[in-house]
Protein backbone atom coordinates (compact mmCIF):
# COMPACT_ATOMS: atom_id res chain seq x y z
CA UNK A 1 0.00 0.00 0.00
CA UNK A 2 2.61 2.45 0.70
CA UNK A 3 3.61 2.17 -3.32
CA UNK A 4 -0.14 3.13 -4.02
CA UNK A 5 -0.02 5.98 -1.84
CA UNK A 6 3.32 6.90 -3.15
CA UNK A 7 2.26 6.91 -6.64
CA UNK A 8 -0.79 9.21 -5.90
CA UNK A 9 1.22 11.63 -4.89
CA UNK A 10 2.73 11.98 -8.61
CA UNK A 11 -0.16 10.99 -10.35
CA UNK A 12 -2.89 12.50 -8.56
CA UNK A 13 -1.44 16.46 -9.60
CA UNK A 14 -0.08 14.61 -13.44
CA UNK A 15 -4.35 13.83 -13.27
CA UNK A 16 -5.07 17.32 -12.94
CA UNK A 17 -3.94 18.69 -15.68
CA UNK A 18 -4.26 16.13 -18.23
CA UNK A 19 -7.38 16.28 -20.64
CA UNK A 20 -9.86 14.38 -19.12
CA UNK A 21 -12.56 14.77 -22.17
CA UNK A 22 -12.69 16.86 -25.51
CA UNK A 23 -15.81 18.77 -26.07
CA UNK A 24 -16.84 21.14 -29.15
CA UNK A 25 -20.19 22.67 -29.80
CA UNK A 26 -20.44 21.45 -33.33
CA UNK A 27 -19.40 17.97 -35.02
CA UNK A 28 -17.16 20.29 -37.46
CA UNK A 29 -15.17 22.45 -35.18
CA UNK A 30 -12.29 21.40 -33.83
CA UNK A 31 -12.44 19.67 -29.82
CA UNK A 32 -11.73 21.50 -27.03
CA UNK A 33 -9.49 19.28 -24.23
CA UNK A 34 -11.05 19.62 -20.83
CA UNK A 35 -8.93 19.25 -17.59
CA UNK A 36 -9.76 19.21 -13.76
CA UNK A 37 -7.84 22.39 -13.70
CA UNK A 38 -9.31 24.22 -16.61
CA UNK A 39 -12.62 23.25 -15.69
CA UNK A 40 -11.46 24.82 -12.31
CA UNK A 41 -10.66 28.15 -14.11
CA UNK A 42 -13.88 28.60 -15.89
CA UNK A 43 -15.66 27.99 -12.43
CA UNK A 44 -13.19 30.82 -11.07
CA UNK A 45 -14.86 33.14 -13.84
CA UNK A 46 -17.92 32.29 -13.14
CA UNK A 47 -18.73 32.18 -9.42
CA UNK A 48 -15.54 32.49 -6.91
CA UNK A 49 -16.59 31.01 -3.97
CA UNK A 50 -18.21 27.92 -5.73
CA UNK A 51 -14.86 27.65 -7.41
CA UNK A 52 -13.08 28.12 -4.30
CA UNK A 53 -15.37 25.41 -2.29
CA UNK A 54 -14.55 22.75 -5.27
CA UNK A 55 -10.74 23.31 -5.37
CA UNK A 56 -10.79 22.91 -1.87
CA UNK A 57 -12.68 19.29 -2.46
CA UNK A 58 -12.08 18.07 -5.35
CA UNK A 59 -8.38 19.11 -5.03
CA UNK A 60 -6.59 19.94 -1.64
CA UNK A 61 -8.31 17.65 0.82
CA UNK A 62 -7.67 14.58 -1.11
CA UNK A 63 -4.16 15.63 -1.51
CA UNK A 64 -3.97 16.28 2.30
CA UNK A 65 -5.42 12.75 2.69
CA UNK A 66 -3.09 10.99 0.51
CA UNK A 67 -0.16 13.06 2.01
CA UNK A 68 -1.27 12.42 5.84
CA UNK A 69 -1.73 8.47 4.69
CA UNK A 70 1.62 8.42 3.41
CA UNK A 71 3.09 10.24 6.59
CA UNK A 72 1.61 7.67 8.64
CA UNK A 73 2.85 4.88 6.58
CA UNK A 74 6.53 6.02 7.12
CA UNK A 75 5.51 6.35 10.86
CA UNK A 76 6.42 10.18 10.76
CA UNK A 77 1.98 10.69 12.21
CA UNK A 78 0.90 9.41 14.61
CA UNK A 79 -1.99 6.08 14.02
CA UNK A 80 -4.46 8.47 16.55
CA UNK A 81 -4.96 10.82 13.66
CA UNK A 82 -6.28 7.88 10.98
CA UNK A 83 -9.98 9.87 12.27
CA UNK A 84 -8.86 13.12 11.15
CA UNK A 85 -8.10 11.08 7.99
CA UNK A 86 -11.08 9.57 7.46
CA UNK A 87 -12.78 12.95 8.22
CA UNK A 88 -10.83 14.08 4.84
CA UNK A 89 -11.77 11.49 2.97
CA UNK A 90 -15.41 12.27 3.44
CA UNK A 91 -14.83 15.61 2.85
CA UNK A 92 -12.70 14.86 -0.46
CA UNK A 93 -15.37 15.42 -3.09
CA UNK A 94 -12.87 14.26 -5.59
CA UNK A 95 -15.19 10.83 -6.30
CA UNK A 96 -18.24 13.36 -6.57
CA UNK A 97 -16.69 15.72 -9.36
CA UNK A 98 -15.60 12.33 -10.84
CA UNK A 99 -19.22 10.94 -10.99
CA UNK A 100 -20.08 14.67 -12.43
CA UNK A 101 -18.06 14.01 -15.21
CA UNK A 102 -19.34 10.56 -16.22
CA UNK A 103 -23.18 11.75 -15.89
CA UNK A 104 -21.83 14.49 -18.39
CA UNK A 105 -20.61 11.86 -20.35
CA UNK A 106 -23.60 10.02 -20.17
CA UNK A 107 -26.08 12.76 -21.24
CA UNK A 108 -24.18 14.37 -24.03
CA UNK A 109 -24.76 16.97 -25.28
CA UNK A 110 -27.30 18.74 -27.05
CA UNK A 111 -25.73 19.75 -29.89
CA UNK A 112 -22.21 18.99 -29.43
CA UNK A 113 -20.04 16.26 -29.28
CA UNK A 114 -17.68 14.87 -25.82
CA UNK A 115 -15.23 12.76 -25.83
CA UNK A 116 -13.09 10.61 -23.36
CA UNK A 117 -9.67 11.44 -22.75
CA UNK A 118 -6.66 9.48 -21.06
CA UNK A 119 -6.62 11.44 -18.24
CA UNK A 120 -10.11 10.69 -17.33
CA UNK A 121 -8.75 7.35 -16.78
CA UNK A 122 -5.68 8.60 -15.11
CA UNK A 123 -7.89 10.55 -12.83
CA UNK A 124 -10.48 7.54 -12.29
CA UNK A 125 -7.51 5.39 -10.95
CA UNK A 126 -6.13 7.91 -8.76
CA UNK A 127 -9.54 8.33 -7.12
CA UNK A 128 -10.23 4.45 -7.02
CA UNK A 129 -6.98 3.90 -5.31
CA UNK A 130 -7.10 6.70 -3.22
CA UNK A 131 -10.09 5.19 -1.91
CA UNK A 132 -8.93 1.71 -1.34
CA UNK A 133 -5.99 2.85 0.09
CA UNK A 134 -7.85 4.68 2.86
CA UNK A 135 -10.24 1.96 3.17
CA UNK A 136 -6.77 -0.30 4.37
CA UNK A 137 -4.53 2.27 5.67
CA UNK A 138 -7.59 4.35 8.67
CA UNK A 139 -9.37 1.10 9.47
CA UNK A 140 -6.66 -0.12 11.87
Amino acid sequence: MIAINLSLLVLFPLSWFAPLLRAGLLPFFDLSEISVVTGLQALWGKDISLALLVTVLAIFVPYLKTIGLALMQFRLLSPRLAPALQILGKLAMADVFLIALYIILAKGVGLGRVETAWGLYLFTGCVLASVIDSIFNTKR
